[in-house]
């Protein structure tokens, strides 16, 4: 067997486990895994920021539905990273983050850097591995995966300390653990289909990760062919497409009330991959009855955030769910239709973009997202993927661009910001050839704007929204809210956004009028999707226009 340094084992068992690229920013103290990078298979995406690495990766995750890896150095590289873990936790995305630490000798002794990576993130993580025998280095590796991706999916940290990945790795390389899928099984089959059937409002709620295209559509035709509308999880809206009859919409913020009135009066919901967590139940108020009939079908066994009634928990992943259920015909699709059209309208309504004339008039100088969403969404691929991050330009993005194919939108449900450009980074670098369209606020595009550098060196052709309403508009509408009048801490003075684009090698438009959209928009696309060059489209708002 050749010899070969604990950080070359690493990057081999990535290689083994199917990793294409690594998001990373470089530090002395994983050298010798860098060294494993140089000429491998796995492209290294070097990134801006520690936070805009390890979002790549948690985008990746819930992406391909594969663990995304980050890469980052000790101390403040994984105090920078963090944000990503904290995202990836809450929303159940599988992904690896590898962090250099300091050598095994040092530690205790306050040394440059030094931290401990259990306390820091042994809450935040389904793992925290620390590789202190370089034998093990590859076990480790195939233990942090299958950590990540198996149950409900989530991050894993693994630890490198300097001195070990540099030590001899002469064991031989571990395979991939397999995920066991769960499984519906002939007794729960029957009590779901009879279920189902005597229910006169019966209700599917689906979201969470574990999802294929596969499962996305046979669930689709599940739920059309049976007549039984399908609500949404908040910032997880591609499971059943924009334009399926099933379709009722979403849950959490920006949703319709006819959505919350449906999730809170059907007498029968089934949850798949989904479940009543903070946010869909309006803060733990919709659908808490202790007396509602609740089915989860979900592969996490702790149910983790679930709230209301428990009538039956089905152990088995949207996968396994998908396939017990494909061709099942409950024979009442005629009995439920008025309640399925109902919130279908519904739907319609929210995501039918306002005709131009309808709108509000601005300030000179300022123009309306909707017109350029507008003429934005006239122009685009049925497989465009959508990514934003949290705010209130998010609403653009949730309502408008259509989600047709799973996976199509990429989004935080922790409602952390600066999340829109790392994650069409992502999305774009693992499927050039979809249109990746980022919708950003000016706060939240500067969290991690620095990333349009990376779209421009690794040629990821994606396209920026940046709405400019000079503030950080979700806190302002609340402020106003609470306290009316009295505005502070929330004003922003904004660069020129497409000045920026273009210094980074990309295109830049400004749009401070309606009669510029869609000019902007066709040159963007153009650059975009001929020239394969990043573009952005500044958009000066007016601020007294915060939603659709």
């Amino acid at each position: 067997m050749q010899k070969k340094h604990a950080g070359q084992a690493i990057v081999d068992s990535l290689a083994l486990h199917g990793v294409k690229r690594v998001f990373a920013v470089p530090g002395e103290s994983y050298l010798a895994v860098l060294d494993g990078l140089h000429g491998a298979s796995i492209d290294t995406v070097v990134c801006r920021q520690e936070g805009g690495a390890a979002y790549m990766a948690e985008a990746h995750g819930k992406f391909t539905g594969e663990p995304g890896v980050a890469m980052v150095t000790r101390g403040p590289g994984a105090a920078n990273a963090y944000v990503a873990v904290h995202s990836a936790w809450q929303d159940g995305t599988p992904m690896v983050l590898f962090v250099g630490l300091i050598p095994t000798a040092d530690r205790m002794r306050e040394s440059f850097q030094e931290f401990d990576p259990y306390a820091w993130f042994g809450t935040q993580t389904k793992r925290v591995f620390v590789i202190d025998e370089a034998e093990r280095a590859s076990e480790i590796v195939a233990e942090a995966f299958f950590a990540a991706k198996s149950g409900r999916p989530g991050p894993v940290v693994v630890g490198l300390p300097e001195d070990v990945i540099t030590h001899d790795f002469t064991s031989r390389l571990h395979q991939p653990i397999a995920v066991a899928e769960g499984g519906v099984s002939p007794a729960e089959l029957e009590q779901l289909t009879s279920t189902l059937g005597r229910a006169q409002r019966p209700l599917i709620f689906i979201g969470g990760q574990r999802w294929t295209p596969e499962s996305a559509a046979a669930v689709t035709r599940f739920a059309e062919n049976n007549g039984i509308p399908v609500i949404q999880d908040w910032h997880a809206a591609d499971r059943v497409p924009f334009d399926s009859p099933a379709n009722a919409g979403w849950l959490g913020y920006g949703r319709t009330e006819t959505a919350a009135r449906m999730f809170d009066e059907a007498d029968v919901l089934l949850a798949v991959g989904a479940v009543p967590t903070d946010v869909p139940t309006d803060g733990f108020t919709l659908r808490q009855s202790a007396d509602a009939v609740n089915i989860l079908v979900n592969i996490d066994t702790t149910l983790r955030g679930r709230s209301g009634a428990v009538t039956r928990h089905i152990v088995a992943s949207p996968v396994a769910f998908a396939e017990a259920v494909d061709g099942l015909d409950l024979g009442q699709a005629a009995q439920w239709q008025e309640w399925r059209a109902a919130g279908r309208k519904a739907q319609q309504d929210l995501s039918t973009l306002p005709a131009y004339d309808s709108l509000p008039s601005t300030r000179e100088g300022t123009a309306h997202m909707s017109v350029v969403v507008s003429e934005l969404v006239q122009r685009l691929p049925r497989d465009v993927v959508s990514t934003f991050g949290a705010g209130n330009h998010c609403a653009w993005a949730q309502y408008y661009i259509p989600t047709n194919e799973f996976p199509s939108q990429l989004g935080t449900r922790n409602g952390s910001m600066g999340y829109s450009i790392p994650s069409a980074v992502a999305a774009a670098l693992e499927s050039p050839e979809r249109l990746a369209v980022a919708v950003c606020g000016d706060g939240e595009f500067l969290m991690n704007g620095q990333e349009f550098a990376t779209a421009a060196q690794y040629g990821a052709p994606l396209l920026a929204i940046v709405m400019d309403n000079g503030q950080y508009g979700t806190i302002r509408s609340h402020q106003e809210a609470h306290f009316p009048g009295r505005i502070s801490g929330t004003q922003l003075d904004n660069p020129d956004f497409a000045a920026f684009g273009r210094a980074f090698g990309g295109h830049g438009e400004t749009v401070t009028s309606d009669d510029q959209a869609a000019g902007a928009v066709e040159r963007a696309l153009k650059a975009v999707q001929e020239q394969r060059r990043p573009a952005i489209i500044h958009v000066i708002a007016d601020q007294r226009i915060a939603l659709p």
